[in-house]
């Protein structure tokens, strides 16, 4: 059986990823930092469909932890087919108020933590028959918004480093990013915000995570000589001016 890394495995995104990699065939190797709750559910279901699951808790922010996290899953899985840097936060601050503490929180969970994972797995992915990394970027990378300067800074290198990493791994190593628009508004998302993006977005509805799970096996399946791109999953939001 191929085998997948998910991490941010746990909620939104990531639990449905995971849970369709395992749909169509792929034993997964699930990461998650605080929802191991979440987490073990999608290995119970992914265990009902056959497939071998284990679930593993680090805090990606912490390089001591990452390092452990890549040394478990080398040991355990000699050859990954698939990783996916899901993992990510996201908060909503003015740029005058954004501390040192903030901006590096944010570059260590959603570049750095892509950056170096990869980077330790890459002789488990070299193993494999056709590797592929995705990374979870998001369009706000090329279509800011504002109050989220370090979020969007953070989103723009994983974009960047998505694009520089398909060209020096090539050709063993894909390397692609799925790029979410508005997918799953927060329980606690204002009304009335929630009605004006959905306003400018052209399908007129949120996307769903399935939306996104679909995108990433679709590159996992079906698109052998697909690298670099970014496949933005938005109901063509990111195609307006």
């Amino acid at each position: 059986m191929p085998t997948a890394v998910v991490t941010g495995a746990g909620i939104r995104l990531g639990k449905a990823i995971a849970l369709a990699l395992a749909e169509v065939g792929y034993d997964l190797a699930l990461h998650v930092h605080r929802s191991t709750e979440g987490a073990e559910e999608v290995a119970t279901r992914a265990r009902a469909l056959g497939r071998t699951t284990t679930v593993h808790r680090a805090n990606l922010g912490d390089p001591k932890e990452l390092e452990s996290l890549a040394a478990t899953l080398r040991q355990a899985h000699p050859a990954i087919d698939v990783l996916v840097n899901n993992a990510g936060i996201y908060e909503r601050v003015a740029f005058e108020d954004i501390t040192r503490e903030q901006y590096h929180r944010m570059m260590g969970i959603n570049l750095e933590a892509p950056f170096f994972l990869t980077q330790a797995l890459l002789p488990a992915l070299r193993a494999a028959p056709q590797p592929l990394v995705v990374n979870l970027t998001d369009i706000a990378a090329e279509r800011v918004v504002s109050h989220y300067a370090h979020y969007t800074a953070s989103k723009a290198g994983l974009l960047a480093l998505t694009r520089a990493l398909a060209v020096e791994l090539a050709p063993r190593v894909r390397v692609n990013a799925i790029s979410p628009g508005t997918v799953i508004f927060p329980e606690d998302f204002d009304e009335a915000a929630r009605q004006a993006m959905l306003a400018r977005i052209p399908f007129g509805r949120e996307g769903s995570a399935e939306d996104v799970a679909r995108a990433v096996v679709f590159l996992a399946r079906e698109a052998p000589y697909i690298s670099g791109q970014v496949i933005a999953v938005d109901g063509a939001r990111s195609a307006q001016l």
